[in-house]
């Protein structure tokens, strides 16, 4: 078990950057202008020998209203009050400011252990607000250059310390239970370590304003994520590990895609690029709609991202509980879905509310569904049987009165299922012949709405000798060179 440090201070004081340190990753984005954080974010991080979980933190803000910016700083003080230790940080080149102040006054009575840090500290220009740092009454302040790594050692000399009093705290109240066997005993109450096994990936895109936040925090039951009436407040992939039902599942919340043309600022660039390296990443992709304003042209494109890298899809529809027409408009969604996105045929349309959690359970359903069909692997027996009856049923076409034949067939991966058709004249081959056996495999395998790769290859049946020189034995070439008898 290993402690929680949360990173806290004023925007631009440099948090980010000193977690994407810690992590060892660029895992939170980073610019100049404050504010770029708004949600937590946590990684593991490694310091030396030194292990523990770390917290990015929006910037603490003045407000104290449900402005966002209000919002943000609920976030943080709900960070303050999960962390084992917080890490105050204040810009050294700047100097203590009036917030950091009344901030440091907050950080006293809300956590139990408090560090100290004075951030861009290196350089000479650093020396007075280094100085002026002891006056908030938190100790020795640690002189930190979260850019260059400078200081990392002296943060490492003060976790050290903390780390074997809360390991020792923790081993105190543990219970003494004896997991010792004789080899060959087996006992089936014994105490058994945590299972590790490997979460399942699951991104949630879409439009701005779609409610992809607000349906994360549903399915953690509890307010994690920032959510609120305004377009664009998640400005980052924030994953989030928990059990859905009995499912482990990392989540990644991403910011809203917009279209290229509109993404003009380089905060909202580096954003969405965020959100796409989700998409990479995860194994299955819920792309989220407004139940109001449905398959507009980005949400297409966003699902067909999605189809594109191989993902596992699940189409959720938001916002259902303030729908009035709701057959109909069902009945609309499902047509205009079959027609707008063929390549998608067949994949799950859920009907959810984010806001009153309804359908959360059918949409867990749809998502476990399409992760087990994405992992399905046919025999090779099996699919040369169905490749069979197909070409029987259909036969491919004949171009220039040569028929093309497919000999046979075998699927090479899954995640996402890819198959490879030996044939003669694959180039030949129309596109509509392909998709015939494609949707086959959907429907005859039961594979709907998952990614599926086709390929045809050229099998040569040439005699492998055609184009070697025929060479004549040495025994008959001396022969062959002797003078005919008596001449």
């Amino acid at each position: 078990m290993s402690f929680t440090l949360a990173i806290v201070g004023r925007p631009n004081v440099g948090k980010s950057t000193l977690f994407n340190r810690l992590v060892g990753k660029r895992l939170a984005l980073v610019d100049d202008q404050p504010g770029v954080t708004r949600d937590l974010r946590e990684g593991e991080a490694r310091l030396g020998d030194l292990r523990f979980t770390v917290i990015d933190t929006a910037g603490l803000e003045e407000a104290t209203d449900d402005s966002l910016q209000g919002r943000m700083r609920r976030l943080t003080e709900r960070a303050v009050d999960m962390a084992d230790i917080c890490l105050f940080m204040i810009d050294a080149r700047t100097g203590v400011t009036s917030t950091d102040r009344m901030f440091a006054e907050i950080l006293r009575k809300r956590s139990a252990k408090v560090m100290l840090a004075a951030n861009k500290g290196e350089g000479r220009a650093a020396d007075d607000g280094v100085m002026e740092a002891y006056e908030l009454g938190l100790g020795e302040p640690l002189r930190l250059s979260a850019e260059h790594g400078e200081g990392m050692g002296d943060l490492l000399a003060e976790l050290i310390p903390f780390s074997d009093e809360y390991e020792s705290k923790n081993k105190s109240i543990e219970p003494d239970v004896d997991v010792s066997l004789e080899e060959g005993d087996e006992d089936p109450d014994a105490y058994q370590a945590p299972s590790d096994a490997k979460p399942l990936q699951i991104a949630v895109v879409g439009r701005p304003n779609a409610g992809k936040s607000t349906l994360i925090n549903q399915i953690l039951g509890e307010d994690r994520l920032l959510t609120g009436p305004e377009a664009g407040i998640t400005r980052d992939a924030i994953s989030l590990k928990m059990k859905w039902g009995d499912t482990p599942v990392r989540i990644f919340d991403t910011a809203g895609m917009r279209k290229k043309a509109k993404v003009q600022e380089k905060l909202e660039k580096l954003s969405v690029g965020d959100g796409l390296r989700a998409v990479k990443f995860a194994e299955v992709v819920i792309v989220l709609l407004d139940a109001a304003i449905p398959f507009e042209q980005q949400d297409l494109r966003i699902a067909d991202l999605a189809e594109r890298e191989g993902r596992a899809v699940v189409v959720a529809v938001n916002k259902w509980d303030i729908e009035d027409e709701k057959q109909q408009k069902l009945k609309d969604l499902k047509e205009a879905f079959t027609r707008l996105l063929p390549q998608l045929r067949g994949a799950p349309l859920i009907t959810v509310s984010a806001k009153t959690g309804k359908g959360l359970e059918r949409l867990r359903d749809a998502v476990l569904r399409a992760h087990e069909t994405w992992n399905t692997r046919i025999p090779t027996a099996q699919l040369n049987r169905w490749l069979t009856g197909m070409i029987e049923a259909h036969p491919p076409p004949a171009p220039s009165g040569r028929r093309i034949r497919i000999r046979y067939m075998t699927q090479v991966k899954t995640r996402p299922p890819a198959f490879v058709a030996m044939c003669s004249l694959p180039e030949k081959l129309p596109t509509s012949y392909t998709r015939y056996l494609v949707n086959g495999l959907r429907d005859d395998f039961d594979m709907p709405g998952t990614p599926i790769r086709f390929t045809m290859r050229s099998q040569s049946k040439d005699n492998p000798y055609k184009d070697k020189k025929k060479s004549t034995p040495s025994r008959l070439r001396k022969h062959l060179n002797k003078p005919p008898h008596g001449g």
